[in-house]
């Protein structure tokens, strides 16, 4: 029986193709198992289950009707119009039934409809049922399952209420096409038969063809999938097939799913490739009362060694010891103490960067794999945390593990109270650590912050914030010498700051409607007065940095007390910054701006180069933000220096486009990279030779869609080197059952060892089936 039903698809035969090539690669007897592997989705066994078991003949039975016949002779009950049975959790509707009572046989014509106790629906032409409808036989059978899967076949026998047995069996989950249903589904398997195990939740197909679009493209003795109703089952899932790696050469993937209990599970992967050894991995999920636990590892003989390269800054990279057995640990863990405490761990340990490169693990590509222990607890206005830190180094282009820290332990502590007798809210914190390295400081910090904020306004709109903070920190360090601070000294010091400040910021914003009241327009002048002690000419150079090395003078940090990002570096001295908002709205139309300036009496000599703040007049940092309509919005950044009229940082970003399709573009520009503090002693070098490893980029990209397709590509490139960092693109089709997708990127950079490569992927996806590709 052909299964008439199904998606008016899009697809020709150019798309069938192509799916057969993809499927021509499974095994001639191919055993899967599909399972909804999200944690969150972990449900106790259903009651229908345990009702079904204990179903008997014995248990009453209810119906109605429109009309009952009972024949005394024959010992039978004839239900006609409208017929509904109910015995135990089934239910049997039809135009007309006839009840043995001798037998307890039910003989059901016209528009059959039954309800499984998983939610299934099967309709039929006419059926016998016994045993409590667990037993009996269907013709001309339709069952519509979860996740709009559906089945038919010619005929169907039902035993003990476990396995439906079918003929001229035909599945498919996609949707009738209501225009035409005599077209085919646009795909669907068809198999000589069939059996339905309830029990262990799965269909094996025989004898069975896979079609797309009605015509056949894989042949498959023997089939078997879980059935559409199990949320969760043990078994194999769609094995992988790669024809091309750089590392691996031609590999494939075969996983396996376990469904330990009902909060648990246990995903387990082989990996056997052409250019490599083997691997095995594996994923251990476990969510209890208390918290998650997720254990992800893997294991391999790594036969590639790596070769000596040159990274960045021009040294030579031996990379030994990175081949034979090789393997990784990801351990992730958090758990609820009480309703106030918190704990947690996230343990990342590899044997090297370079088996992650080669296997493809996740993660490789980062500068760094990091992890922590931690405790943490939240309280009315406060907050506690007690941690530890480790790093492994994966770009040794950038980052040696010798030079990266150890942090055990760092504390810290938040407190924010309720408004006192004066108006004004106290705020306490706090962050200490004790760092460690092999090369480099290594230090202690203890640290207090007290801040007091005071807000009131005046009768004529102005707006004030007097603010008074305290910073004191004490700190032990050693090899200041070394990165990254640098500093031209070997003792190791014992040295502390403690700076007092004040601040006192009003700004006052005019507002008036235009266009009737549909629009408002905001002009608001900000002034902000700031003293604290000097801190600069060399004051710090007994003071490690672990927190401040990034300086970011923008827009978002003008009226900022303190501009580094940490507190090991402060702010001080006399300054003032202005600053001048305005808004306009009207109409779904915004423009926003901002910009200012900032005038400091003392000039720090230590500070990063290009900050801004090298004169007692800073640079003017600016922000511009403009939304014409919907089909286009622009935000941009800058900082100009206005001694030297030159930009010393700049971003852009805009969107345009229509529905179904968008345009989008972006540009950054920093004279110099972040990387140069941490890996180069910035402090021998000149401004000019620092300018030479500027950043300046352009990103741009494009996505369309239209009904049941869509297409995307995107592409970065260096202008300050000259060359594409990356692009690629994607094209794909989905409908209500299929889905088909070919990405292509291509990567230009050198992270570590890892040259230039592109890569190409083909997912297909099929519902209730899973998806695979190739890559």
């Amino acid at each position: 029986m052909a299964l008439r039903p199904f998606c008016c698809a899009l697809l020709r035969r150019r798309s069938t193709l192509s799916a057969a090539t993809a499927l021509g690669s499974v095994a001639a007897c191919l055993v899967i198992s599909q399972p909804k592997t999200a944690l969150a989705q972990f449900k106790p066994r259903s009651m229908h289950v345990n009702s079904q078991q204990r179903t008997s003949p014995n248990d009453p039975a209810t119906f109605q009707a429109d009309k009952v016949d009972y024949n005394d002779v024959e010992h039978t009950v004839t239900w006609t119009g409208n017929v509904q049975v109910w015995q135990g959790d089934r239910v049997l509707r039809a135009d007309k039934i006839v009840y043995d009572r001798d037998t307890g046989l039910m003989a059901a014509r016209g528009n059959v409809v039954t309800i499984q106790p998983n939610g299934s629906v099967i309709y039929a032409h006419y059926a016998e049922l016994t045993g409590g409808m667990k037993d009996g036989i269907m013709l001309h059978v339709n069952a519509t399952m979860p996740d709009n899967a559906k089945l038919a076949a010619n005929g169907m026998r039902r035993t003990g209420g476990k396995i439906n047995d079918m003929s001229r069996a035909v599945y498919t989950a996609c949707e009738i096409c209501e225009k035409d249903k005599t077209r085919p589904p646009f795909w669907q398997f068809r198999a000589f038969d069939a059996t339905q195990d309830l029990e262990h939740q799965k269909i094996d197909f025989r004898d069975a063809y896979l079609d797309i679009l009605g015509v056949p493209v894989v042949y498959l003795p023997y089939f078997s999938m879980t059935d559409p109703s199990a949320k969760r089952r043990s078994g194999f899932l769609m094995p992988g097939l790669t024809p091309h790696d750089r590392y691996l050469g031609t590999y494939i993937t075969i996983p396996y799913y376990w469904v330990i209990n009902q909060q648990s599970d246990m995903s387990v992967q082989g990996l056997l490739a052409t250019k490599t050894g083997p691997q095995l991995s594996g994923l251990y999920r476990n969510r209890l009362n208390f918290g998650l636990l997720s254990v992800r590892a893997g294991i391999a003989y790594d036969t590639h060694r790596a070769k000596m390269y040159t990274n960045n800054f021009g040294d030579e990279e031996k990379s030994g010891g990175n081949h034979g057995l090789q393997g990784h640990v990801f351990v992730s863990g958090n758990f609820s103490i009480n309703k106030y405490w918190l704990a947690g761990a996230n343990i990342n340990y590899t044997s090297s960067a370079n088996y992650m490169r080669d296997y493809r693990v996740q993660g490789y590509g980062a500068d760094t794999l990091n992890s922590n222990a931690y405790l943490e607890g939240f309280g009315t206005g406060s907050y506690n945390r007690l941690d530890g830190q480790y790093y492994e180094g994966l770009n040794q282009g950038i980052i040696h593990n010798r030079d990266l820290p150890l942090v055990l332990p760092r504390y810290t502590y938040s407190f924010t109270g309720q408004p006192d007798m004066l108006g004004g809210r106290l705020s306490v914190n706090t962050t200490d650590f004790n760092v460690k390295r092999d090369n480099g400081v290594s230090d202690q910090r203890g640290e207090l912050q007290l801040n007091w904020n005071r807000p009131f306004h005046t009768k004529m709109g102005q707006q004030f914030l007097l603010t008074l903070r305290l910073d004191s920190m004490v700190y032990r360090a050693r090899k200041l010498y070394q990165q990254p601070t640098y500093y031209n000294t070997a003792h190791t010091s014992v040295t502390g700051q403690v700076l007092p400040t004040i601040a006192l910021k009003t700004n006052w914003p005019f507002v008036r409607t235009f266009e009737r009241g549909r629009g408002t327009q905001l002009i608001e002048p900000i002034v902000q007065g700031i003293y604290a002690p000097n801190t600069g000419n060399n004051g710090n150079d007994m003071i490690p940095n672990e927190d401040s090395m990034s300086y970011e003078f923008t827009d978002s940090t003008l009226f900022s007390l303190n501009r580094y990002q940490g507190t090991d570096r402060l702010d001080g001295g006399l300054r003032g910054n202005v600053g001048v908002h305005a808004n306009w709205t009207w109409d779904g139309h915004i423009v926003d701006l901002l910009a200012g300036e900032s005038f400091q009496q003392h000039i720090t000599h230590d500070m990063i180069p290009y900050s801004g703040l090298d004169h007692h007049a800073s640079d003017v940092v600016a922000r511009a933000r403009v939304i014409p309509s919907q089909y286009f919005d622009f935000t941009a950044r800058m900082r100009l220096d206005p001694h030297k009229t030159k930009i010393n940082f700049g971003d852009a970003l805009f969107s345009a486009g229509v529905p179904h399709f968008r345009v989008r573009g972006g540009y950054i520009y920093e004279p110099v990279t972040p990387y140069y503090y941490f890996a180069t002693n910035y402090r021998a070098y000149s401004p000019n030779q620092l300018y030479t490893t500027q950043t300046s980029e352009l990103s741009g990209g494009v996505s369309v869609d239209w009904q049941s397709w869509h297409a995307s590509g995107f592409s970065r490139r260096s202008l300050s080197r000259k060359n594409f960092v990356s692009l690629g693109g994607d094209i794909g089709y989905d409908n209500d059952c299929f889905a088909i997708d070919f990405m292509y990127l291509k990567q230009y950079t050198t992270i570590g060892g890892q040259q230039r490569n592109s890569t190409y992927l083909i997912t297909v996806s099929l519902k209730t089936l899973g998806a695979f590709g190739l890559k």
